[in-house]
C-alpha cells in the first residue's frame, strides 16, 4: 500500500438560487449581519434574535451544512432558508494523507462575480497532545519569498470570512470532531479532547493583507457559544506587515507568529522582499509594542534552516542580539524542498548548533519536525492547482520526495 493514499471524494455542486446565482452563505457572517439577512427576507423582528442563535449553534457548535438538518427551527423556516442561503461546505477536490498522518486538502470554492472557480490547500497536522489546522486566506501570495513555493503562485484574490472558516469546519467534518460525528477510519488524531485544537494563519498567502475577513473568521472561530477555540491556541503568522501588526493584538488576540528567516535587512530583503518596505528595526518595534505580550504570551520568530545562507553562528549570535527584549520563541524550520528551488536545507547538525546556541542564550528553539514532505503540505510548499506546476511533474517529484522521506528528517 501506498505511504500516501489519495481519498475519492464526493464533489457537491454549489447551491443556486432559481436564477441560478450562486447563493450567500450565511457562514462567516456576524450575528448582526445574520440578523439583517433574515430581516430582509421577511423573519419577523421579535423572532430575530431567537433565529439567529439557534442558526449560531446549529453551524458553528453542532456543525450541520443542511438546514434540513436543524430539526429545532421550523419547516416553512427550513424552506425559506433553503431557498435562500446556503450552509454548504467547499468542494473537497482531493484530499492526501501522508505516511506521518498528516492531511491535505486540496478545496475549490466558486466563482466571485466575474471571476472563476478558485482553489487553495488547507493542511491537518495532529500530534499525541493537539491537533493543528494550517489555514489559508488568499488563493496565492504577492510576497515573493524566494524560498516558499507558495510565493511563486500569482496572487488571484483574497478569501472571505467564509472562506476562511470553511476550512475549519470542513476539516471538523472530516475528522469527526463535531457532535455524533466519526473520523475516518485509521485517522491519526490526538488521544482525547478535540480533533482541531489549534489553528494557525500560515497556510497560502500574507494574513495581515486580508485584515478584515482574516478578523471576522477568527473572531467567529474564537467565539465562546460557537467554535470556542481560545485565543491562545491561534496562531497568526506574518512576514512583516508592519502597521496591521498592532491592530492583530487589539482587534483580534491572537497568538503572533513573525516570519523571520534574517537578522540583516541585506539578506532579508533577498529572502523576504516585504523587508525593503518595513525593515528589520521597525519589524522589531512592532513586536515590542504588541498587546499582550508578556512571557506567557511570547511572539513566535520563524526562521527557516538555509544551508550556507543563515545558518552560521554569527547569523545566530544576530538573532539573539536582534530580539534582545522580545519575550519570544523560535521556531527553526528545516527547509522544505520544491521543484526549481536553489536552497537547500541546512545540515543537521548544522541545525542543531545553531540551536544549542540559542537555547544556552535563555530562548525556547525547538527544531520544527517536517511534517506532511511526501505530499507537498509541508511549511513554505502549499500552492494550488491552476498555478500549480504539470501533474505528471508534481506525481513524479511526489513519489522522489516518498521514497527519500525519513533520509533527510
Amino acid at each position: 500500500m501506498s505511504v500516501m493514499d489519495a481519498i475519492d471524494v464526493t464533489k457537491p455542486q454549489a447551491p443556486k438560487t432559481s436564477s441560478g446565482a450562486e447563493k450567500p452563505s450565511l457562514i462567516g457572517l456576524s450575528r448582526q449581519e445574520m440578523a439583517a439577512a433574515l430581516r430582509e427576507k421577511g423573519v419577523a423582528e421579535k423572532q430575530i434574535k431567537m433565529r439567529v442563535a439557534q442558526l449560531w449553534n446549529w453551524i458553528y457548535v453542532r456543525g450541520v451544512s443542511d438546514f434540513d438538518h436543524m430539526t429545532n427551527v421550523a419547516k416553512d423556516m427550513r424552506e425559506m432558508l433553503k431557498q435562500h442561503f446556503t450552509i454548504a461546505r467547499p468542494e473537497i477536490v482531493e484530499e492526501q494523507v501522508s505516511n506521518d498522518g498528516t492531511r491535505k486538502w486540496l478545496l475549490r470554492f466558486p466563482a466571485r462575480g466575474a471571476g472563476r472557480p478558485v482553489e487553495i490547500e488547507a493542511v491537518y497536522i495532529p500530534e499525541e497532545g493537539r491537533g493543528t489546522l494550517c489555514i489559508s486566506s488568499q488563493v496565492g501570495c504577492t510576497l515573493t519569498c524566494s524560498f516558499c513555493h507558495t510565493g511563486t503562485q500569482r496572487l488571484v484574490r483574497n478569501l472571505t470570512a467564509e472562506e476562511i472558516l470553511s476550512q475549519l469546519l470542513l476539516a471538523r467534518d472530516r475528522l469527526g470532531d463535531f457532535p455524533d460525528r466519526e473520523a475516518p477510519q485509521g485517522t491519526i488524531m490526538p488521544a482525547e479532547g478535540r480533533k482541531v485544537s489549534n489553528i494557525v494563519m500560515m497556510g497560502m498567502g500574507e494574513p495581515l493583507y486580508n485584515f478584515d475577513a482574516v478578523k471576522q473568521a477568527l473572531l467567529i472561530a474564537t467565539d465562546g457559544d460557537g467554535l470556542s477555540l481560545s485565543k491562545r491556541r491561534v496562531t497568526l503568522s506574518t512576514s512583516g506587515v508592519v502597521p496591521e501588526i498592532f491592530r492583530t493584538g487589539e482587534e483580534i488576540g491572537v497568538m503572533l507568529a513573525i516570519s523571520l528567516h534574517a537578522v540583516r535587512d541585506d539578506l532579508r530583503d533577498i529572502l523576504v522582499p516585504i523587508n525593503k518596505k518595513y525593515p528589520l528595526k521597525e519589524l522589531i518595534d512592532a513586536c515590542k509594542a504588541y498587546p499582550g505580550l508578556s512571557n506567557a504570551r511570547r511572539i513566535t520568530f520563524e526562521y527557516v534552516m538555509l544551508k550556507d545562507v543563515n545558518d552560521s553562528l554569527e547569523d545566530a549570535k544576530g538573532l539573539i542580539k536582534l530580539l534582545k527584549g522580545v519575550p519570544a520563541k523560535i521556531n527553526l524550520i528545516p527547509f522544505n524542498p520544491w521543484p526549481g528551488t536553489n536552497y537547500q536545507c541546512s545540515d543537521w547538525e548544522q541545525i542543531e548548533k545553531f540551536a544549542d546556541f540559542i537555547n544556552s542564550a535563555g530562548y525556547a528553539s525547538p527544531i520544527r519536525t517536517p511534517r506532511g514532505r511526501d505530499i507537498l503540505a509541508a511549511c513554505g510548499q502549499l500552492k494550488s492547482e491552476s498555478e500549480r506546476m504539470r501533474k505528471t511533474e508534481r506525481l513524479a517529484f511526489e513519489a522522489m520526495m516518498i521514497a527519500n522521506h525519513g533520509a533527510d528528517d
